[in-house]
């Protein structure tokens, strides 16, 4: 199931398939999913941070996405903000009310709207002046996948595996959440296993070729470069790297160090006993806790909750007042 085609998705489909996954949310106020939802469970963990450079890596090895983010982005002069409007993103599709939710899909169908152009260059089985759109259906499954994916490798780093009905409920949940891509269900595997495949698939396809310029910019993020006062450390590099295939871990030219990896395996040994320790306040994302305290009655979220919204999105809540 390796996609290859041109198929962009029209504002008519995705409107449909947005009201589609409307239909189903729970209620207005809880959101698309709410707070029974194996969405809600893994994706307020901290933790997912741990696979964020994967999830990263595995879209830049996207010719297609390379080249959109390239091309129409600021990302290496502002990593932060491309952070913070990723995941302000996700979790208002998360954790947002409906309204929020529905408003932040269609910002990003906008965004995606006006991503495209040629290819700079040859790159697996794209040639060169070959066109490519970020709404195209292949692409979009693949970030869709690269998300959903590297959730669960971070979560199962740091807390007990996930079980099969597990796995298959937050998948059959997050197909849900591809609905707001603008993604239809033919494009997607019906089950987890299915899925599992075609990321795997798409790994060992030639789909996925890491363009020299897509190595030059994971470097650069990796680094923390555009932003001065920002550290990553070369841990985070050794564990990202060792959470990639071997193939794309060589073709991005990441260091293989044997002395860092075993440094970071042996915090990752201590963030397993420590993290699920953590106070909930320290181990679940703003945004979630904005989320209960919507659910309880509160009109704005706390001081506490406004501080982890502004770490994880680079504001105070979820919606602009």
């Amino acid at each position: 199931m390796i996609a290859e085609g041109a198929e962009p998705v029209s504002p008519e489909q995705f409107e449909s398939r947005l009201a589609r996954a409307a239909a189903l949310a729970p209620d207005p106020l809880s959101g698309l999913f709410g707070p029974r939802s194996m969405r809600w469970r893994i994706d307020r963990e901290a933790a997912v941070f741990l696979g964020a450079g994967r999830a990263l890596l595995l879209q830049l090895a996207h010719p297609w996405v390379a080249a959109g983010v390239l091309e129409h982005s600021r990302t290496l002069d502002d990593p932060i903000g491309r952070f913070h409007r990723t995941f302000q993103a996700v979790y208002s599709i998360v954790f947002g009310t409906v309204d929020q939710a529905l408003a932040s899909s269609r910002a990003l169908n906008r965004g995606h709207g006006r991503v495209e152009g040629a290819m700079p260059a040859a790159a697996g089985p794209f040639e060169a002046g070959s066109r490519y759109r970020a709404n195209d259906v292949a692409a979009l499954t693949w970030v869709f996948a690269t998300l959903v994916d590297s959730a669960v490798v971070a979560h199962d780093l740091v807390l007990p595996p996930l079980r099969e009905a597990e796995l298959e409920a937050y998948y059959a949940e997050s197909r849900r959440f591809a609905a707001c891509f603008g993604i239809p269900d033919a494009a997607l595997p019906p089950t987890w296993s299915g899925f599992h495949a075609y990321v795997g698939a798409m790994v060992a396809s030639p789909v996925l070729t890491v363009m020299p310029a897509a190595g030059e910019l994971a470097d650069g993020l990796l680094r923390g470069a555009g932003a001065w006062w920002l550290f990553v450390p070369s841990t985070y590099r050794a564990l990202t790297g060792d959470l990639l295939p071997d193939r794309l871990r060589d073709e991005f030219g990441l260091p293989d160090d044997p002395d860092l990896l075993r440094t970071a395996r042996r915090q990752l040994d201590w963030m397993r006993r420590a993290y699920p320790r953590l106070p909930a306040r320290l181990r679940f994302v703003g945004p979630y806790h904005e989320a209960v305290g919507r659910l309880s009655g509160r009109s704005r979220p706390d001081a506490l909750t406004r501080a982890g919204n502004r770490l994880w999105i680079g504001r105070s809540a979820l919606s602009r007042r």
